[in-house]
């Protein structure tokens, strides 16, 4: 049965650092507006900066809906699996910010992250826990953790900053969400 949390307490802090994948889930206020589910990865690319505050590099691609809703809403869940071992679903339930790359915040959040940092960086989710909750996870799958996917870092690796800025401007949704909401002020400010 689920229980819930103030903190993050020791045993969770520990299950969600051993985790390979981790699910990220925003919504716009509007009923009729697209709920946003995404799945996250990228070892070393979240990080535990206290016991109710969890950050996230946010990395660049075709879509900002996550930020679009955080900047509408604040309003985020963060979910951990166990895929192997004992069954397990630990859930944050709290209010995000994306930090942007011209905010004061955003260069010693992300020396934080070490060589997890990387191309297409454009800013850095700071989650701050409303309520912790842990699940069974009875129905949850096994499945074997095999190795990261380097594509978005090669895809990526090979552009400069300038050209990452440049892929981001053209992008519809990084401009504004699916629902029209604003997600990234572009141009995107230079590292």
């Amino acid at each position: 049965m689920g229980k819930e949390y103030e903190r993050i307490e020791p045993r969770l802090w520990e299950f969600i650092e051993n985790q390979k994948v981790f699910f990220v889930a925003t919504a716009p206020l509007a009923g009729d507006g697209h709920v946003n589910l995404s799945p996250k990865g990228r070892q070393g690319t979240l990080r535990i900066l206290d016991d109710r505050t969890v950050a996230y590099l946010d990395f660049g691609g075709s879509h900002a809906e996550t930020i679009a809703h955080l900047r509408e809403n604040g309003r985020i869940t963060l979910m951990w699996c166990a895929f192997e071992g004992p069954p397990n679903i630990v859930r944050v339930h709290g209010r995000g910010e994306p930090v942007f790359r011209d905010d004061p915040r955003f260069a010693e959040l992300v020396a934080g992250f070490g060589e997890a940092d990387g191309p297409a960086l454009r800013a850095v989710i700071v989650v701050t826990a409303e309520l912790i909750s842990d699940t069974c996870g009875f129905a949850v799958p096994f499945m074997d953790y095999r190795s990261e996917r380097e594509l978005h870092a090669d895809y990526f690796g090979r552009k400069s900053d300038d050209e990452f800025r440049e892929y981001t401007n053209k992008k519809p949704y990084n401009i504004a969400s699916i629902d029209g909401l604003p997600a990234m002020e572009l141009p995107l400010p230079p590292r």
